[in-house]
């Protein structure tokens, strides 16, 4: 077949000394792929082997087919390895449908060949009636952007590539080879049923469009391909953009700053939200889809200053203000806390922050900012108390007639949603609030720039571990 040597001169595979894992099913599209290959080894050294996997779905029946594929490549001395795995067991432990199952453990199984004889490819007969089948699939779903493009001709796998050559050819193609070099494939009668939905695209759908093109499979392999060029440009785009509003870059955590990220083309936006996505979630559930983008996008879009949204496998984003908070860590709730601070000490806080308190003259660099608070001794009652806000808090707002209540004040700071239950509020010991740390200080500061001394309490906002130390 003429595409499948186009493909790998196209992409100088023939390496000598090489390894090609294929998977093979003893079906017409691997069986026809395993006959190509070593036909191709002829032309180029490299190391063949020849992986099948049994997943035990139809008895003796899928036993046979195992030795069917032995036999087939120990008659042409290609080395070939087998396993069986009750991936019905799996699906139930798992709790996962049979067919997702069965791909993980057909792709673990690929892995461990790869593992065992350092394999630099693995080679899967899909076909180009498998492309259309597939990014129709994904269409009707709700995909967008790559995924959309179906599957790649090469693409990253394990410790080395997947390739599929075959993409460019139909099942009719590989049925016709099959019998010109009596290969005699089996054939699995699951593949007939309408259980499934590819089997319905397949018997319905298929047709269709080969009636109106008989080539249609080359029209969906050039989208593909088209679509992954422009979406390797656009992430590329993408990335650049979103490293200037995307923050806070942890495990389980991503905040984005909305006002910037709004002023982005909506392509981008949509391009955006799916980097944090994929850099959450690492391997994106199935059930996420476009609609989710849609529904993040109008949450950021929309003028209301606070809002979630609760997506895929316990996933959820939170706004507030001018920022959303990507989150898995959903916070129960928030243990009220009151901590004592007497100079000199330093406390940590539940939510990581720190203060820190001294006597003495202070440096002029602590004149000005909020992140200071700094007092006579003989103004206040020690010691501090630093603890989470109460329900009527108010401070005497430095520079302002009359008090405020707290709240007002994270209202006004648009202070998250989710981090004012943890946010520290200073009193002394005889209940007077002195200083929201970052936001709001009380009347009650009072210094001058001399060498007399003073109580200084400094705050630090850093991600450490909760709890506090001397």
């Amino acid at each position: 077949m003429d595409q499948f040597y186009r493909f790998f001169k196209r992409n100088s595979l023939i390496k000598d000394g090489s390894t090609i894992v294929v998977g093979v099913s003893g079906g017409p599209d691997s069986l026809a792929l395993l006959h190509l290959l070593s036909a191709l080894k002829k032309k180029g050294s490299f190391r063949l082997v020849a992986a099948h996997l049994d997943h035990m779905f139809r008895g003796k029946q899928s036993e046979n087919e195992k030795k069917f594929v032995q036999k087939y490549c120990q008659d042409r001395n290609i080395e070939v390895e087998t396993a069986q795995v009750d991936v019905s067991q799996f699906a139930k432990e798992k709790k996962l449908s049979s067919q997702v199952a069965a791909r993980e453990c057909r792709y673990q199984f690929f892995k461990e060949i790869m593992d065992h004889y350092q394999g630099d490819f693995l080679a899967l007969g899909h076909h180009g009636d498998d492309q259309i089948e597939t990014i129709l699939m994904r269409f009707v779903r709700g995909a967008a952007g790559r995924a959309l493009a179906g599957m790649e001709e090469i693409r990253p796998f394990h410790t080395g590539y997947i390739i599929r050559p075959l993409l460019r050819v139909t099942k009719d193609d590989l049925l016709n080879y099959c019998n010109q070099h009596n290969l005699n494939p089996r054939f699995d009668p699951s593949n007939e049923k309408d259980d499934y939905t590819r089997n319905r695209f397949r018997k319905y759908v298929l047709p269709f469009l080969k009636e109106e093109n008989p080539k249609v499979h080359e029209r969906f392999q050039l989208f593909s391909e088209n679509v992954l060029e422009d979406e390797a440009f656009l992430q590329e785009l993408s990335m650049e953009k979103m490293n200037k509003v995307w923050n806070r870059k942890k495990d389980k955590e991503s905040e984005l700053e909305i006002k910037p990220f709004l002023k982005l083309p909506l392509s981008l936006q949509r391009r955006g939200i799916q980097l944090i996505l994929n850099y959450l979630y690492k391997r994106v559930p199935s059930s996420l889809t476009s609609i989710h983008i849609e529904s993040l996008l109008h949450l950021l879009s929309q003028k209301h200053p606070s809002g979630s949204l609760d997506l895929p496998n316990g996933l959820k984003a939170v706004k507030s203000y001018d920022n959303c908070l990507f989150t898995f860590a959903h916070k129960k709730e928030i243990e009220p806390y009151e901590l004592e601070l007497n100079p000199p000490k330093r406390i940590v806080l539940p939510n990581g922050a720190e203060i820190s308190a001294h006597k003495g003259p202070f440096p002029k660099e602590y004149v000005n900012g909020n992140n200071f608070f700094i007092v006579k001794e003989e103004r206040v009652t020690l010691p501090f108390i630093v603890r989470s806000r109460k329900s009527g808090d108010k401070l005497k707002v430095k520079g302002m007639n009359g008090t405020k209540k707290v709240k007002d004040i994270f209202i006004d700071e648009k202070t998250p949603l989710y981090e004012r239950d943890e946010w520290p509020v200073v009193l002394d010991s005889s209940g007077q609030i002195l200083w929201l740390p970052g936001l709001k200080k009380s009347s009650i500061e009072d210094f001058n720039v001399t060498n007399e001394e003073y109580i200084v309490l400094q705050y630090k906002k850093q991600a450490v571990v909760g709890g506090y130390s001397e």
